[in-house]
């Protein structure tokens, strides 16, 4: 288990001063849990002691084993193929019935890691016609923005997808308005151009963030008003996208289904149009 998940899962028994403490280290995970345990305290306006007693509380041994378990998770996050071969779990027997069946258990856990609630906030900000949508991905992971930005273009106007080429970003960092949604998704290992992409957004754009990431969180999560936080980790040398997919179908068929009006009308003229330009027979 996480440390950020060992937090959560005491959060209902905290104290005020360790509800402080908890909002500080969550405010900036991993990171604000790497300092010296003084400036931890000076940060969050509580005393070393309650931190030890905090530490414990949550299942650590202390603080030092706190730093050692995040410095953990941040080499986690930075893990390639040839690392992930030589920890992972072979699979046995028949490979293409258990590679699905291992996909299968990571859709069921994004069900579980992501609540009704914040799917619901999500389609709702995607789903308002006032709000331009932007997306982007990293190297592979963009496959799943250019998913989500292709099938919301067909729903609703105003949905852009960034190139990948860095030189056409600042166009579309002076277009945001705020209240605008930027659809982030990075999976380890994280890009930094990306993080520093998600910064802009917030600082300059003042537009919200949604980020789409893995357990590990990337780097982004620290401008990102919404986290998705999808399994990816299969046990083989490749990372899984299908649940992070499976959640990104989710959201654009809510936001269809839910302005139906809209989306019908919208595709009919989308298909007229493909029809016009000799599109239709491919």
């Amino acid at each position: 288990m996480l440390v950020r998940e060992q937090i959560e899962k005491k959060s209902k028994t905290m104290t005020p001063s360790e509800r402080k403490l908890a909002t500080t280290l969550l405010a900036d995970y991993p990171y604000a849990g790497l300092v010296s345990i003084h400036e931890l305290a000076s940060r969050a306006e509580v005393s070393p002691p309650s931190i030890s007693r905090f530490v414990t509380k949550i299942g650590l041994t202390g603080y030092q084993d706190m730093q050692r378990r995040l410095i953990d998770e941040l080499k986690e996050g930075n893990r390639s193929p040839l690392e992930l071969h030589e920890s992972g779990r072979r699979i046995e027997g028949g490979y293409l019935g258990e590679f699905i069946a291992r996909a299968a258990e990571q859709m069921q856990d994004a069900a579980q890691a992501i609540t009704e609630g914040q799917f619901t906030r999500i389609t709702d900000l995607l789903a308002d016609p006032k709000r331009s949508i932007y997306a982007l991905g990293g190297r592979i992971s963009d496959t799943i923005a250019t998913h989500l930005s292709f099938h919301l273009r067909q729903a609703r106007e105003n949905v852009f997808h960034l190139p990948r080429d860095p030189e056409s970003w600042p166009d579309y960092l002076l277009r945001m308005k705020p209240g605008d949604i930027f659809f982030l998704v990075d999976f380890r290992r994280y890009q930094p151009n990306l993080t520093r992409l998600a910064a802009q957004v917030r600082e300059i754009s003042k537009a919200q963030v949604i980020l789409m990431t893995d357990k590990w969180l990337s780097p982004a999560h620290r401008y990102a008003d919404e986290v998705l936080s999808v399994p990816i980790d299969t046990g083989t040398i490749w990372d899984s996208y299908s649940a992070g997919l499976a959640i990104t179908e989710a959201l654009v068929t809510r936001v269809g289904e839910e302005n139906w009006t809209n989306t019908k009308s919208r595709i009919k003229a989308w298909d007229a149009a493909r029809q016009n330009s000799g599109e239709a027979d491919r």
